[in-house]
């Protein structure tokens, strides 16, 4: 059996760029999709997941909560040719995402109108009865099982299916999630499910399938835009063009008009009624600033902190400087307009978008010249990491753009898992400042023990037994003594559950 095992994972490795020939286990798993071929551990995570949700009904909502509801009643109450305008709404809420998440609201708001018909009133701001609490929740958890069914989809086409299954299953428990979707109220486990497809189908080989998949994750939400120029180059260099560098044009045709059919069928009705222009200034507002108002921990973050410390230097020791006095009140109100600094130059969009863009072409070009699965996923997360640190007004929930995807790629080797601890205990640490009152921090904090005892019991010893290289455990077992991976997930639930008094005050939270 040792043996076995041992070829099993030599295999894996060997191979982790080529994807199966037709007719093999991809076929295979292609005609699994739609039956419940679900073991009874993956039972078992879904069951507590969703108790652990279920208990978190009650927990903080943030304004997004009050902002999706409205979005319902906007659907429902008013014609399609008033989405996107003010006129007949009182709240300041209004619909700022692409023509699909609106049509999903619409979706959405039919059952929500049978249930309580105050739910999809446009007047009855700020509603909180517990019918629209219970409803907004539960379509959240049912939506993700969206991601769910895509995470065992992977599974079943794995190469390597007992890591895969252990991927899976950080991703279907990633605390982000749990306190992002289930507390602070996003639809995001759907949309990353979404996500997960496109890159499902990249990893089979259905690279057609996967440009759509992508475009029609585009037009649910656009931040994935981020991730865009990745997508770009691997399908025109690996799809549409022969490994001569020769462009194919049947297949770049079929792609084009796959990718402008979903947005012919998402934007037209918007096209047809002259709205474009009002469509794209809700999708893009630059007046919001530079920074979010909870900044995102990235370089912009770091440069407003720099004008501070420059200008309260300025202020006390005097310079050769020229200080904004607009910038002196403060610089981090990125919601209600420009962000303006007291001592170093404005930053403006265009110079977000030059920043961004130099530092993904490093990488994009690795892409071009090698096309391969693995690269592709390793430049996803790059350019979800550097629109995260160089975009414009990005939110700190964005890090999930870069936990995702590295997720996939944090069994293959040591440097990779290593990043992937780290990257994953900054990021989850980031997102504790959405975690505004007592009670919720402390459901989350439970939240975060429940999933660690799940994951503990069900995948410590697998991770151990299948990991693919031979100094992967000895590497574990230098840094945190125990048995291979187990040995370290104590102190990863330690870091991601303790929130130190000491951080409180830096947080701005009592």
């Amino acid at each position: 059996m040792q043996s076995v095992a041992a070829s099993s994972r030599s295999e894996a490795h060997s191979h982790v760029e080529s994807r199966p020939a037709n007719g093999s286990t991809a076929d295979k798993s292609s005609s699994r999709w739609p039956s419940l071929d679900v073991s009874p551990s993956e039972w078992d995570i879904l069951f507590f997941s969703t108790c652990l949700k279920f208990i978190l009904f009650p927990a903080y909502r943030s304004t997004d909560f009050e902002v999706h509801r409205n979005w319902l009643a906007i659907t429902h109450s008013l014609p399609l040719s008033e989405w996107y305008y003010d006129a007949q709404t009182t709240s300041e809420w209004t619909l700022d995402y692409p023509p699909f998440f609106a049509y999903f609201e619409k979706i959405l708001s039919i059952p929500a109108s049978f249930i309580d018909s105050r739910i999809v009133d446009l007047n009855n701001l700020n509603y909180s009865a517990w019918t629209v609490i219970a409803y907004q929740r539960t379509t959240v958890i049912l939506t993700e099982l969206v991601l769910g069914a895509v995470l065992l989809r992977l599974v079943r086409g794995a190469v390597d299916p007992p890591i895969q299954r252990i991927i899976s299953a950080s991703i279907f428990l990633h605390p982000g999630f749990l306190i992002i979707d289930h507390i602070h109220f996003q639809y995001n486990g759907f949309l990353f499910g979404l996500l997960l497809a496109s890159i499902l189908m990249a990893r089979d080989g259905h690279k057609l399938a996967s440009g759509f998949f992508f475009a029609v994750l585009l037009n649910f939400k656009h931040i994935y835009m981020y991730l865009a120029p990745a997508f770009f180059v691997y399908l025109l260099r690996a799809f549409c063009m022969s490994a001569q560098g020769q462009i194919l044009p049947t297949r770049f045709i079929s792609l084009a008009n796959t990718v402008i059919l979903v947005f012919v069928t998402s934007l037209g009705p918007f096209l047809v009624m002259g709205q474009l222009p009002q469509l794209l200034s809700r999708l893009f507002p630059f007046t919001r600033g530079l920074n979010h108002a909870y900044w995102a921990p990235n370089a912009w973050a770091l440069f407003t902190a720099a004008d501070r410390v420059l200008l309260q230097y300025v202020t006390r020791f005097g310079g050769h400087f020229n200080i904004n006095a607009s910038g002196v009140v403060s610089t981090s109100r990125g919601l209600v307009g420009d962000t303006v600094f007291a001592v170093l130059p404005n930053i403006k969009p265009m110079h977000t978008f030059m920043a961004t863009a130099a530092f993904q072409s490093l990488f994009l070009i690795k892409l071009w010249r090698k096309p391969t699965y693995k690269s592709f996923l390793t430049a996803l997360t790059l350019c979800g990491y550097t629109s995260f640190m160089f975009g414009w007004h990005v939110h700190e929930k964005a890090i999930l753009l870069v936990l995702v995807p590295l997720s996939l790629l944090a069994a293959e080797n040591h440097p990779y898992f290593r990043t992937f601890v780290i990257a994953s205990v900054a990021g989850v640490f980031s997102l504790f400042p959405l975690l505004f009152t007592p009670a919720a921090r402390f459901r989350a904090s439970c939240g975060n023990r429940l999933l660690y005892f799940v994951g503990h019991s069900d995948f410590c010893s697998l991770a151990s037994a299948h990991i693919r290289i031979p100094s992967f455990n000895a590497g574990l077992h230098h840094q945190y003594p125990g048995d291979g991976v187990s040995g370290w997930i104590p102190h990863f639930a330690r870091l991601c559950i303790a929130f130190p008094s000491s951080f409180k005050k830096s947080f701005g939270i009592k």
